[in-house]
């Protein structure tokens, strides 16, 4: 489940970041994203359902519940992915269950899935330095990433999707080993085809 808004007008936001990795192993599974169920833009392969909320950010927890409900998962089965503006931009960090840290989307699908047993890939959006405290972050994660940063978020994007097919073959323990030093610190299998 990659979170994001939905909507031309947000496609290249920071705050986007989920829906892309999303799109890009849907890209190498063959997978159309088009399907809306459960208020979201979703497609299947084998018994793995790739999904993108259209519910906006701070609801995405329904578009989950619903998906998983009607898939018969439980909540350690869901792998979300968004942005953070606790990392800086290029690193990942993931996480078998815990708090959302501020970050609404992913609030709002503890909420609806009434647990924080939520594996979760978070990726780091912060520029250099990090942010002032007190600092008013909507500006910065609905804005799109300067030319600058678009290499690195292209790799950001290609080793996010790596680990959400390690997540899918050898689970959260397997991709926290490989990521959160902050790049992945061993080879990743051979991609889903």
């Amino acid at each position: 489940m990659g979170l994001g808004n939905p909507g031309a007008a947000y496609a290249d936001h920071r705050h986007n970041l989920g829906f892309r990795v999303v799109e890009r192993v849907a890209e190498r599974a063959h997978v159309r994203l088009q399907d809306e169920v459960c208020a979201a833009r979703s497609g299947a392969f084998g018994s793995t359902v790739l999904a993108l909320p259209q519910t906006f950010m701070n609801r995405s927890g329904f578009a989950v519940r619903c998906l998983a409900e009607r898939a018969g998962v439980v909540a350690g089965d869901v792998l979300v992915v968004y942005d953070d503006v606790a990392l800086p931009l290029g690193r990942m960090r993931a996480r078998p269950g815990g708090s959302a840290g501020g970050h609404r989307g992913m609030e709002s699908v503890l909420e609806n899935l009434r647990t924080g047993e939520v594996p979760r890939l978070r990726l780091g959006i912060a520029p250099e330095g990090g942010f002032e405290p007190g600092s008013d972050l909507a500006p910065w994660v609905l804005s799109p990433f300067s030319e600058a940063e678009l290499p690195r978020v292209a790799e950001l994007v290609e080793r996010a999707a790596d680990a959400v097919e390690t997540w899918l073959r050898e689970g959260i323990v397997a991709v926290m080993n490989r990521c959160n030093a902050g790049t992945v610190a061993a080879p990743l299998p051979p991609r889903i085809e």
